[in-house]
């Protein structure tokens, strides 16, 4: 390996001018070397562009034993399974093979979550469980499992085989929200991240909120504990969930504060009870609207967070479009996948503007006017809704995002 070697009092210089003209060799320590001076190795393919300053007396040698640098001795978990994969099969190996092998995974707590299509092919097999002992080990986890497709049942049950350990209970820790479930019984979401995040920091203190599919508590245990929900009805059918969602209820320590309504939602009997309510199920909730406009108190009303996937023309056909802002409500983020909208100053007075996807928006208000008819329907009265917000979650398929739409909903006093 080339480097340069300089008197000590010269090797900090030196190293900074290597830094800047991008010459220095990171994947090796510098060095010290006998007569007291200190060798930086310097990139082989750059030499002919060096070119160093008359004050930096130094001289050029080949290092016959380089040091590797910490960096470049560190392995990624992904290659180190590779490479006890290798040893392990020896002249077996093969490029099919290590295509079967994953770059990524699940970690819940010392069980990692393998990808459907890994080591599916039937060399693995004959290996037996000295296969997953390895991976195990490589990957620093106890147990293993391997997703499988979601069921068809109406519940989106996992299809997930254990491969290595006796019991697929695991804990998760997301926002300083400890959840615990079992792999191979109920889905744990982590792309829903960002819409977590958001439903911690709305003001719902003092408020009774409905969560129509509760699930492990993805979004109830948010309201209860950031977002400081004065009580929360959860409803939820899968009693794999509902054993997930107790337990977690009290790993929370927010037992008390919400009651589990296991069963259909749609046949949920609350009413009149709710200021706001989550409707967390896609790829649409609408079959829960009018249960969602039952729940919502008649005198004041209140606000549905309503969860929808839409499809999205191809970019490169798309018309960016303004669009006003609604009756007492604003669009303030269309999501990383959308336009933000900025505050514009216009004569003194702040008007509000967005540049959203136009299909977004047209669902948006077909939404808010069907919300408006069930009201209507369900109280004798007139209601007004207002269109707050759109949160794009993430993209779910191509052209195909994931929407929450909040939308207020109150009363029209006479």
């Amino acid at each position: 390996v080339p480097a340069l070697t300089t008197e000590l009092q010269f090797a900090q210089r030196l190293r900074e001018h290597l830094e800047e003209e991008q010459l220095l060799d990171r994947r090796y320590r510098l060095q010290k070397v006998p007569g007291g001076c200190m060798a930086l190795p310097v990139l082989e393919e750059k030499l002919s562009q060096l070119q160093l300053p008359l004050e930096m007396p130094c001289e050029l040698v080949w290092m016959q034993d380089p040091i590797p640098s910490r960096a470049a001795c560190r392995q990624t978990p992904a290659q180190k399974l590779r490479e006890e994969l290798r040893r392990l099969l020896g002249e077996s190996w093969s490029e099919k093979l290590e295509r079967d092998v994953p770059r990524a995974w699940q970690r819940h707590g010392d069980l990692v979550l393998l990808s459907e299509d890994s080591f599916r092919n039937m060399c693995w097999e004959k290996l037996g469980p000295v296969l997953w002992e390895t991976v195990a080990s490589a990957l620093g986890a106890r147990r293993l499992a391997r997703q499988g497709k979601v069921l068809p049942d109406g519940m989106r049950s996992p299809s997930v085989t254990l491969l290595l350990g006796q019991d697929g209970w695991v804990e998760h820790v997301d926002n300083g929200i400890r959840y615990t479930f079992d792999v191979t019984k109920c889905m744990f979401s982590p792309g829903n991240i960002t819409e977590k995040l958001r439903v911690a920091s709305l003001p719902c203190s003092g408020e009774v909120l409905v969560d129509l599919y509760a699930g492990i508590g993805y979004f109830t245990l948010p309201y209860l504990v950031h977002a400081a929900a004065a009580f929360v009805h959860a409803c939820e059918w899968n009693s794999h969930a509902v054993e997930a969602l107790r337990r977690n209820l009290v790993l929370n320590g927010v037992q008390d504060r919400c009651q589990i309504h296991h069963g259909d939602s749609r046949e949920l009997e609350l009413r009149d009870v709710a200021d706001r309510v989550n409707l967390g199920l896609i790829p649409s909730s609408e079959e829960g609207w009018p249960v969602a406009c039952r729940v919502l108190k008649k005198s004041t009303g209140g606000v549905l967070h309503i969860h929808h996937n839409v499809e999205t023309l191809p970019a490169t056909a798309l018309m960016q479009t303004l669009v006003p802002r609604a009756e007492q409500g604003y669009l303030d983020r269309a999501g990383s996948d959308g336009e933000v909208q900025h505050p514009v100053e216009d004569g003194g007075q702040q008007t509000w503007r967005a540049r959203i996807r136009p299909e977004w928006w047209r669902w948006a208000e077909a939404t808010a006017a069907r919300i408006q008819g069930l009201l209507a329907e369900l109280h004798g009265q007139l209601w007004r809704t207002s269109i707050l917000h759109i949160e794009a979650v993430k993209s779910y398929a191509p052209h195909v995002h994931h929407l929450v739409l909040d939308l207020e909903c109150r009363p029209v006093l006479p």
